[in-house]
């Protein structure tokens, strides 16, 4: 696909209301995106002036709700833990995104069966939105960051058992 068509569809979207645009050509797959007029733009603290955050999950019986409880400094009962299962981590930095847009669902929720390739959320980084898809089937353990907040490259953001 050549620069003058990837131009046109940026017009199209621009001139559209459409929040959205994806084509396909052949192998080639084009996905357009754009931040809604009225969601905030966050710019991510300087690393030296960011305070350590640490993320404790703590597992309930099923039918219960997922609570993951952020403290500064330091987690309630010793290091980083995860629940069991397999950890999707953030393939690069940027800020993550729970749903398409602020009035939409999220992509997935705590106890949500999802098949490999699913979308589970997605990181903005300069002004491109990337999908982040689920890479095995299974449920949904544990949702680890938050919608609208950055985060750094590796850092788990799902567990599915």
């Amino acid at each position: 696909m050549d620069l003058r068509k990837i131009k046109k569809l940026i017009d199209l979207l621009e001139a559209s209301n459409l929040s959205e645009l994806e084509i396909k050509e052949g192998e080639e797959v084009v996905r357009l995106a754009r931040m809604p007029k009225n969601m905030p733009v966050m710019m991510p603290a300087p690393a030296a002036a960011a305070p350590v955050t640490h993320v404790h999950v703590e597992q309930r019986p099923s039918g219960a709700q997922h609570h993951a409880h952020v403290e500064g400094g330091h987690a309630s009962g010793g290091g980083r833990e995860l629940p069991d299962g397999h950890v999707i981590r953030a393939p690069m930095v940027g800020t993550y995104y729970a749903s398409p847009n602020p009035e939409a669902p999220p992509f997935v929720k705590i106890g949500q069966q999802v098949k490999a390739g699913d979308v589970l959320g997605i990181i903005e980084a300069m002004k491109m939105f990337n999908q982040i898809e689920a890479d095995i089937s299974g449920t949904v353990t544990a949702i680890l960051s938050t919608s609208g907040q950055p985060v750094e490259f590796d850092e788990p953001m799902f567990v599915i058992s």
